[in-house]
């Protein structure tokens, strides 16, 4: 369950609008609703040669990770594991953040 294209909304929704799609650790809104900034940096071609285990990304470059997919998105493009890019710059409605510890 998230907020995608098919679900008709049109918008971001409130968080926590889908319970049922929960993961087994309680996280919510991993995909779906707004892309979420990471802090990584962009490179295409990085996980080819990536440490397997908690890979940083590169040290610099000129745009940051943005994961998760967005209300706009088709259902089958929105996942945790979805990731793209993009200048930390503006504002943008499918565009968020995620507050984490």
């Amino acid at each position: 369950m998230l907020n995608s294209w098919e679900g008709g909304q049109g918008d971001t929704t409130a968080v926590g609008s889908y319970a049922a799609g929960a993961s087994p650790y309680g996280a919510m809104d991993m995909a779906g609703d707004v892309w979420q900034w990471v802090a990584d940096w962009y490179d295409q071609a990085y996980y080819a040669n990536a440490p397997r285990k908690n890979p940083q990304g590169p040290s610099s470059g000129p745009y940051r990770v943005l994961r998760g997919g967005s209300w706009n998105y088709f259902q089958d493009s929105v996942r945790a594991s979805g990731r793209s890019d993009g200048t930390p710059v503006g504002r943008n409605n499918p565009i968020g953040f995620r507050c984490a510890q």
